[in-house]
């Protein structure tokens, strides 16, 4: 950025995307301030593994100069995937070779952490909650918090996911159910409880769908595993029949009727969890999505381009930072920026809509795809 004064960029949401952007616009001098709702990185448990795909998350982490950290965090062996029948006979078993890093694993919290600690202290401001932007298109823009805290940006980045009120400001879509949901389950020290469902799993992912229904079972560290049930049902599927997530033995009772014709070994992942399931409908935006260009918002992640979780929501977000940081950095203006940013990042993900346009319906197919590796199910 060459021109003065600075601009004064604030980057809402700390989750991977906007952690990516700060870092990599420090790298090249430029100040840049991140809002989250959160209390604090510690206030809630930031979600499953993800992989990091070489031609995408990959190449931000190294603009932001945290690859060979990423390399030396991740689990090369969790890129280990296995595709079984309902019978719970293996159809394909991808196991990676030496050297292999297309896309390691790493834990979504393992990532954060990476990110956060690459920051100048102080950029992160936690415990605000964004409620609008206000203020001229062309700027300055005003930014209401939840406790009454209003600050000015000439620049608002929304990095704050599927749910983004930074959207509101460029656009009137919202996110739409998709008619699949998600059922979250979690098993614990599983090489010494859980054994059997260990072995099943192995050191990555393993799946299993018949056309209506899937179980999707991933390794994260500190030997835990994390299990998606997944069922097109009704949004409300489950305060329909008066229950919630902490009806853990009336839903495990509907769960074992809808996979009773499975083997028993697909059917522990449903049956030997620990703790309560946790509720994941998947929500998307609508095929296109674009805005008019405004010089002062801009999106990245989720908040441009929430799609199902079929293995590319983190790498296209930090891909997305990677690359508006890089704009910042090298054109005169922020307009500018604006405008060769969204060139590039609006036709990528509009194709990438497309083609996962029946995304949620692929999620129960019998022809599983690499879904959910990277962790798009979180909160």
């Amino acid at each position: 950025m060459n021109t003065a004064p600075a601009p004064r960029i604030a980057i809402i949401g700390a989750g991977p995307g906007g952690l990516t952007c700060a870092r990599i616009l420090q790298r090249h001098g430029i100040a840049a301030t991140v809002y989250d709702r959160e209390s604090g990185p510690d206030a809630r448990n930031q979600g499953g593994t993800l992989d990091l795909h070489e031609d995408n998350g990959q190449i931000a982490l190294r603009a932001a100069g945290l690859l060979e950290d990423f390399f030396r965090l991740s689990r090369p062996e969790g890129q280990e995937m296995r595709q079984l029948d309902p019978d719970g006979r293996i159809l394909f078993h991808h196991t990676p070779e030496e050297g292999e890093r297309f896309k390691p694993e790493i834990d979504r919290g393992q990532l954060r952490d990476l990110l956060l600690n690459s920051l100048q202290p102080g950029t992160v401001r936690w415990g605000h909650t964004l409620k609008a932007v206000e203020g001229p298109a062309d700027g300055p823009r005003s930014l209401h918090f939840a406790d009454g805290t209003v600050i000015e940006a000439d620049l608002v980045i929304g990095a704050d996911g599927a749910w983004s009120k930074v959207r509101r400001a460029v656009s009137d879509a919202t996110p739409q159910y998709s008619g699949i949901s998600f059922l979250e389950a979690w098993f614990h020290d599983v090489d010494n409880q859980h054994p059997a469902i260990a072995e099943l799993v192995g050191q990555g992912s393993a799946a299993a769908a018949d056309g209506d229904r899937c179980l999707f079972a991933q390794r994260n560290s500190g030997n835990h595993i994390r299990v998606y049930i997944i069922q097109r049902v009704p949004a409300d599927w489950i305060t329909a029949q008066g229950l919630t997530t902490q009806d853990t033995d009336a839903l495990r009772a509907r769960l074992l009727q809808e996979y009773r014709d499975w083997s028993p070994a697909l059917r522990r992942l449903i049956t030997d969890n620990d703790g309560p399931y946790v509720d994941r409908p998947i929500h998307a935006l609508p095929v296109p999505h674009t805005w008019e260009h405004n010089p002062t918002v801009t999106l990245l992640g989720d908040a441009a381009h929430l799609m199902p979780p079929l293995g590319v929501g983190v790498n296209l977000a930090m891909l997305d930072a990677c690359e508006l940081a890089l704009a910042l950095a090298h054109h005169n203006t922020v307009d500018d920026a604006l405008h060769a940013y969204e060139e590039t990042m609006l036709p990528r993900s509009n194709e990438m809509q497309r083609v996962l346009d029946n995304g949620a319906e692929e999620l129960l197919s019998t022809d599983l795809p690499d879904f959910a590796q990277d962790g798009a199910v979180t909160a």
